[in-house]
């Protein structure tokens, strides 16, 4: 696949899974623009590597964010994977980091993707980088991030329906254990990841950005409204 005359932008580009789409986007000539929140340095790396251009914009904020997807001119692809997780008892989690959560891993999304697909031409591609968790939860304290990613299997649904006159594709790439900052392999939580997977290791985040691309390209122009799970069966 080339994406040469592709301008691809990605919200949440700057580490893991968002900084392996940003590279292979970027690897197969298209023009990349990422977001960041606070990884200055570690943007500023990815940038100078590939060439794309790094933004700094607050996926929390709406208006911030808005402005950075409306000020980057027509997009193409679009790929929404920024996400918090915030875990423990209901009980006792504060609630300004669920809202927080919230702010980020539904409205960001729902916000962003609205605001891009006003820029997009017709047969563009919409992906947001969701969970497997939507799907199936063996743990206790994360219900509210579930929530969240479940949220946006139903905005994936109802978006493919509005932007489906256009021929613009939208779509949730779902992840399990991945191997990034977040949930390292080697991590405090590794065990308990692989207890549920059928294939026992963590996923690369190039394997992520690997489906992302299949979905972004011209053979994928019939799949819309659809959750593409890449879990090592952790949700089987």
């Amino acid at each position: 696949m080339s994406f040469s005359d592709r301008k691809v932008f990605v919200v949440g580009g700057s580490r893991g899974i968002g900084a392996a789409i940003v590279r292979r986007f970027s690897s197969e000539g298209a023009t990349v623009t990422f977001t960041y929140a606070s990884s200055v340095a570690t943007a500023a790396q990815l940038a100078a590597e590939t060439g794309a251009q790094a933004l700094r914009a607050d996926a929390s904020e709406r208006k911030e964010l808005v402005a950075a997807i409306r000020d980057a001119g027509p997009i193409d692809i679009f790929v929404y994977n920024a996400g918090l997780l915030v875990y423990g008892d209901p009980l006792t989690l504060a609630a300004g980091d669920v809202e927080r959560m919230i702010n980020v891993n539904v409205n960001g999304a729902y916000f962003g993707c609205v605001e891009a697909s006003r820029l997009m031409p017709d047969g563009g591609r919409i992906i947001v980088i969701g969970s497997d968790t939507a799907d199936s939860m063996p743990f206790a304290g994360l219900s509210a991030y579930v929530m969240t990613k479940a949220a946006v299997q139903g905005m994936a649904r109802g978006l493919s329906r509005d932007m489906g006159p256009r021929n613009i594709t939208v779509n949730v790439v779902q992840p399990g254990p991945t191997d990034t900052d977040m949930n390292p392999a080697e991590g405090p939580r590794a065990a308990s990841m692989l207890g549920p997977m059928s294939i026992k290791r963590y996923g690369a985040p190039d394997e992520v950005a690997s489906l992302t691309l299949y979905l972004a390209g011209p053979q994928a122009r019939g799949i819309t409204g659809s959750m593409h799970t890449i879990d090592g069966g952790f949700a089987a």
